[in-house]
């Protein structure tokens, strides 16, 4: 194994490394966002939007997020959308992400007792009062181990946006591959780097579970 070679490859992947960060980040943000919106419609009463959000959930569960990031990178421009390789990655990601963590969100706001939404509702909360105020409040805590095990997973998946020419670490370790014919260097260097990001991430949802049980 050729070491030197290693060690000056590491700057690179790194920078790579930090646009994987970037792209994850971004699309558990906004895959939370709609995430959040499709729980509340699963849940409602009213069965048109709750079937609406169940179907969403079921296509974007049941078909591989390569093919949606296929689907929106190389379909989109039959359409007159051409998006730009990051955006492309972002909004793949965004929108699988968000049927994954629908599902998890939707699984906390039902494991609170049905008793606190009655009693907040007796005190003449709206519905919506009564979930802002009342139910998510205590929700987010169980949420966090389920969403901190989407973050790492989807951090993993994001290797598969270097099929569209995203340049993101998987991308930057096949473009050294490509040039270097080194492989073993190569790819070992990016599991490193996956796992150092994976192991980060972890420690920081560790805290983050153990810090708010503290108030359960």
């Amino acid at each position: 194994m050729d070491f030197v070679y290693m060690r000056n490859l590491v700057p690179i992947l790194g920078l790579g490394a930090v646009t994987t960060v970037e792209l994850t980040i971004l699309s558990v943000v906004f895959g939370t966002f709609l995430g959040l919106i499709l729980a509340l419609m699963k849940i409602s009463s009213n069965m048109f939007f709750s079937r609406i959000a169940g179907f969403y959930i079921y296509v974007m569960r049941g078909t591989p997020l390569l093919l949606q990031l296929f689907a929106i990178y190389y379909g989109g421009p039959s359409l007159g959308i051409n998006l730009p390789p990051f955006v492309a990655a972002v909004l793949g990601m965004s929108l699988n992400s968000a049927a994954y963590v629908a599902e998890i969100i939707r699984a906390g706001i039902q494991s609170i007792d049905k008793g606190q939404m009655e009693a907040a509702r007796a005190l003449g909360m709206t519905y919506g009062q009564a979930m802002r105020r009342v139910i998510l409040p205590q929700a987010y805590r169980r949420l966090i181990p389920p969403m901190g095990n989407e973050f790492i997973a989807l951090l993993k998946d994001s290797s598969l946006v270097s099929t569209i020419a995203m340049v993101e670490l998987m991308r930057v370790a096949q473009q050294m591959y490509a040039n270097s014919f080194k492989p073993i260097e190569v790819f070992t260097l990016a599991g490193i780097y996956y796992l150092l990001l994976t192991s980060v991430f972890t420690v920081v949802f560790g805290k983050m579970e153990r810090r708010f049980s503290v108030y359960e």
